[in-house]
């Protein structure tokens, strides 16, 4: 691949609203926008107050250290009183394994804690993770009552910032549903040449750099891998994979996929569908994908179900038909919605 970029002009930059932050840019934080596994009462208790956090990882262990300090002026759950506790997840894994909790204050609207809750989890998967806290009134006889949450976008906290921070509390949004922040980095190239005089063809190029935020339905990381095919052509020969990565929620897997003797106008009509794969054991099963086409409904006017491309993925196609030559740069969310296509 670096010898093939060697020989061609600078990339053309794409961007798109799910472009991917430096871990050192700077932190967001901003209330949450999904509801988890959690039971508890919604929009009975009008969310105010804030809470003292920090944030270590500490490198040689690979933990991330989430230490909770305090809370202040949260809101009354019950008469005047409430028994909070902090709640994290460290999502997109929503799991009982990522589920921790400090201790109950009883009877207090300023809590103090000074709890440390440890992760374990490899730098290389901070900038796909994203953490909750939320903070809760216990009530052992009935469902706990929410009191408000706080949301750290891992890939921009400064990590350099280890001093206790105070954040708000933000609301919930009822029924809203966690998509996580998977991403996956391509690059696409298409190169024209001429032999013989025969008519313009070229080739199609598809870096595959990595994927993010990939988890099996309990938890964790999980074994990838991705398969790739140029639609119509669903055969065999058509089929390419990269490389099975084993245990990771965002693999990398640097693999380039080649597609040659395209003319200009096939290119409209084609769709790349790239998948991602889970293996367990012996058995494999699709996470999701997306598919690079021009989003017609239709190829060689026939309506197909696979051009189901969205506006981001018919951006890129557009865009690497546009020029020739380039490499575009992207990335793109995994899509669940792929339409179902006869093999």
């Amino acid at each position: 691949t670096d010898s093939l970029s060697s020989s061609l002009t600078e990339p053309v930059s794409l961007k798109t609203s799910s472009s991917t932050s430096s871990l050192h840019s700077g932190y967001t934080l901003s209330g949450s926008m999904m509801s988890l596994f959690s039971s508890g009462d919604f929009g009975l208790v009008e969310v105010r107050g804030r809470i003292q956090f920090s944030l270590v990882y500490e490198t040689q262990k690979e933990e991330l250290l989430v230490k909770v300090y305090r809370c202040e002026d949260i809101a009354s759950a019950r008469k005047n009183r409430s028994d909070p506790y902090v709640k994290t997840y460290l999502l997109p894994d929503k799991s009982s394994h990522s589920k921790k909790k400090t201790s109950v204050k009883k009877k207090t609207l300023n809590p103090i804690y000074d709890q440390t809750l440890r992760y374990k989890v490899r730098i290389g998967e901070l900038r796909s993770r994203t953490l909750n806290l939320s903070v809760w009134h216990a009530e052992p006889l009935a469902r706990n009552v929410f009191l408000g949450e706080v949301e750290v976008a891992l890939a921009q906290w400064d990590w350099t910032c280890n001093q206790p921070l105070w954040q708000d509390l933000q609301p919930r949004v009822r029924e809203s549903r966690y998509e996580g922040v998977t991403r996956m980095q391509i690059h696409t190239l298409a190169v024209t040449q001429i032999s013989g005089g025969l008519p313009l063809t070229g080739e199609v190029h598809i870096w595959l750099r990595e994927a993010q935020g990939l988890l099996s339905n309990k938890g964790g990381a999980i074994d990838s891998f991705v398969r790739s095919y140029i639609l119509p052509d669903a055969s065999r020969q058509s089929g390419q994979k990269t490389r099975v990565v084993k245990r990771s929620i965002s693999p990398t897997y640097n693999h380039t996929m080649v597609y040659d003797g395209f003319h200009t106008s096939d290119l409209r009509e084609a769709c790349a569908e790239l998948t991602v794969w889970q293996r367990e054991g012996l058995k494999t099963h699709t996470l999701g994908g997306i598919r690079l086409s021009c989003g017609t409904g239709q190829s060689y006017g026939e309506a197909v179900s696979w051009m189901d491309s969205t506006e981001e993925e018919i951006a890129v196609w557009t865009s690497m038909i546009e020029n020739p030559n380039h490499w575009i740069d992207t990335s793109l969310p995994i899509r669940t919605n792929l339409a179902h296509r006869s093999e």
